[in-house]
C-alpha cells in the first residue's frame, strides 16, 4: 500500500493543475511553491486537492485565486498565510503577492487530481 510520502514523491501532475497566465519562467516555481502548501485536513497539497483556481502574474502582482473545500474550513487562514509565505520566497521584489479567497464556483471533489483520488481510494 502506498503511503502519503509515496504519492508526494511522484511530483506534480503532468497536466495543468490550474489556469496560469504570466511569464513561463515563473510557471514551474509557482507550481512547486503551491505544491509545498498542504491542506492539513486531508494531508495533501492544495494543488492536488484542487484549491487553486488560477494564477496570474503581471508586472506588478502575483495573483492567486484560492478556495477552500467549505466556507466553514477551520484552517483557511493557515493555508492562505502559507501560500503567501511560499510565494513571497520566489516572487521578484517588485511583485506584490495577492491571495484572493473565492467561493464561485464552489469546490467539488471533481477538482481533485488523479493522484489525490488514488490516495483517497476513489
Amino acid at each position: 500500500m502506498k503511503t502519503l510520502e509515496d504519492f508526494a514523491q511522484e511530483g506534480p501532475e503532468p497536466q495543468p493543475a490550474y489556469p496560469y497566465e504570466g511569464p513561463e519562467s515563473l510557471r514551474q516555481p509557482i507550481l512547486d511553491a503551491l505544491t509545498r502548501v498542504v491542506d492539513p485536513e486531508v494531508a495533501m497539497s492544495i494543488v492536488d486537492v484542487g484549491l487553486v483556481y488560477g494564477v496570474t502574474v503581471d508586472d506588478k502582482k502575483l495573483h492567486v485565486l484560492l478556495t477552500m473545500t467549505s466556507a466553514a474550513c477551520p484552517v483557511t487562514d493557515v493555508i492562505k498565510e502559507e501560500v503567501e509565505s511560499e510565494l513571497d520566497r520566489l516572487a521578484p521584489p517588485q511583485l506584490l503577492v495577492h491571495v484572493e479567497l473565492v467561493w464561485d464556483p464552489p469546490w467539488t471533489m471533481d477538482r481533485m487530481s488523479e493522484r489525490a483520488r488514488r490516495f483517497m481510494g476513489w
